[in-house]
């Protein structure tokens, strides 16, 4: 599901009239139609509300007209307020305030004083409509405005209350509060989610928030490359539960490799190894040092391990290439994972450094070895090679030499350009995690939650990520690393349902794995 800028939805409502021949009055008419459905549905039945709609002058506005005009056709008396002289009306908005004026024109409150006037009538009022401004607002609330959104917010307290599009005082082109804007419990938008319906922290103030289709064509929107932001939705991951055929094989799901793991920090390879086979991968080998096989082994029966030379601190040695030891290992396998519980000793960074040079088996590279690898741009270049790098905020600040607070500053822009420079598929964890491509394509999750801010739980994606690309190969990478993120945080949500966010550790992320996976089933 695309994510767009209020220029971008202009443009797109424009050519669905010009190209489409959609009249934008029935763009308007379907949106307004599209609010009160959701009202319906989540606040109905209607008739038992007071119900107050606020209206600006511009096509907001226009639609907040429509909502009134079908809920008096329900049966409802809905108070309706419009905050412009009526005359000042222009386009698809004069057009719906003159249908709604057959069944009784609205209150006016163009003034300050007409407003003080008016401002008792929403007394009582128990649902509010926000149709003020939408995502028509480029800079902070001021003047008249900022005072009645000041007063609604003290008014409607009580109320439950619904904004058209976007709440008012919000930028459609930011996930930064901008100002003070309308306090809202639920925002229903058209055609796609806007900048703040997704990132932080407007989204926190937007509530829940829907999408309502008003008959815009699809393809306008999911074919143009150039709308490069796009939210991961269920049903877009619904190919990872499909059924598989009656006749596969263990041979048939993939063969992954882990390099990871050392003394003490056993825990990071056997979460991934674990996340793997959950993932669906028919095969999962840990390749590790050898004093730390014995505990890796003991932590899993599924999974199979092979030792590794090792630095006296426990750590994997550059003699595991000299040997050819890890050299041997590599035929016959899907995919390369590496970094868990790696270790940052020195030779050990050289060993990661050279794995992903010399070899042109997919990777998924995360943890120490992402350290490994900072300030190291050579290895870093993919050349036409599938590698996937998971890197938190201060890892990637670490790889790209920036501030952590630079590097969350600007995710987007900051992912998207590191992706398209080296040619990788770049995971960017945290809130809204990012999935950025080599295309410029970037992937916005919107599953998880606090409760992962554990250790552990990056191992778990690693394995996750590791494991389904095992199988799906022939996929777009940048699709199938998503689905593994956003599988990832479903299982966080349901083992936060279970445990609680503040007692889930990332095992318990592994025992939610399967039902996340039930839940992204494809619609019978």
């Amino acid at each position: 599901m695309k994510i767009l800028t209020a220029r971008q939805m202009q443009a797109i409502d424009r050519l669905t009239t010009e190209k489409y021949g959609v009249p934008s009055l029935t763009l308007m008419e379907n949106a307004g139609r599209g609010v009160v459905e959701f009202l319906t549905e989540r606040f109905g039945p209607l008739a038992s509300h007071h119900i107050a709609i606020l209206c600006g002058r511009g096509n907001n506005g226009g639609d907040g007209l429509v909502v009134a005009r079908w809920l008096r056709q329900q049966g409802c008396q809905p108070r309706v307020i419009l905050f412009a002289d009526p005359k000042t009306l222009r386009g698809d908005a004069a057009v719906n305030l003159e249908r709604l004026s057959a069944t009784g024109a609205p209150e006016v409150a163009d003034t300050p004083e007409a407003w003080r006037q008016l401002r008792p009538a929403l007394r009582g009022t128990t649902l509010g409509v926000d149709a003020l401004l939408g995502t028509g607002l480029a800079r902070p609330l001021e003047g008249f405005l900022l005072e009645v959104v000041r007063d609604l917010n003290h008014d409607l307290a009580g109320a439950k209350v619904v904004a058209v599009d976007l709440p008012s005082g919000l930028s459609a082109d930011t996930g930064e509060v901008i100002g003070e804007h309308v306090r809202v419990d639920a925002t229903v938008t058209f055609t796609a989610p806007k900048i703040p319906h997704v990132f932080p922290p407007a989204c926190h103030r937007v509530g829940e928030w829907v999408v309502k289709p008003i008959g815009t064509p699809p393809e306008l929107v999911e074919q143009d490359a150039s709308l490069f932001l796009s939210l991961t939705t269920r049903q877009e991951v619904s190919w990872t539960a499909a059924p598989r055929h009656p006749e596969a094989h263990k041979g048939a799901f993939g063969h992954v490799l882990l390099l990871a793991g050392s003394v003490g920090k056993t825990g990071a390879a056997a979460l991934a190894a674990q996340a793997a086979l959950r993932a669906g991968a028919g095969l999962v080998t840990v390749a590790t040092p050898r004093s730390a096989l014995p505990v890796i082994a003991a932590l899993g029966m599924e999974y199979m391990t092979a030792p590794l030379p090792e630095t006296e601190a426990g750590t994997a040695s550059v003699r595991a290439l000299e040997s050819g030891e890890l050299e041997r290992l590599i035929p016959g396998k899907s995919v390369l994972a590496l970094g868990p519980g790696l270790g940052t000793v020195a030779e050990t960074a050289e060993l990661a450094r050279s794995v992903v040079s010399r070899y042109n088996i997919p990777m998924v590279i995360d943890a120490d070895a992402l350290n490994a690898l900072a300030g190291c741009a050579d290895p870093l270049r993919a050349d036409g090679r599938v590698r996937v790098l998971t890197p938190h905020p201060g890892e990637m600040a670490r790889l790209t030499g920036l501030k952590t607070a630079e590097v969350q500053a600007r995710r987007v822009e900051i992912a998207r350009e590191f992706a398209t420079r080296h040619g990788v598929c770049l995971v960017l964890k945290g809130f809204r995690t990012l999935v950025a491509s080599p295309d410029g394509a970037v992937r916005v999750n919107p599953t998880g939650n606090p409760g992962m801010a554990t250790g552990g739980t990056g191992d778990v994606l690693t394995g996750l990520v590791a494991g389904l690309l095992a199988q799906h190969l022939d996929r777009p990478v940048g699709e199938v690393v998503a689905a593994a993120v956003y599988l990832h945080g479903l299982a966080g949500d349901w083992a936060a349902e279970e445990r609680g966010e503040t007692a889930m550790i990332a095992g318990d992320l592994l025992e939610a794995i399967p039902r996340a996976f039930r839940a992204c089933r494809p619609a019978q």
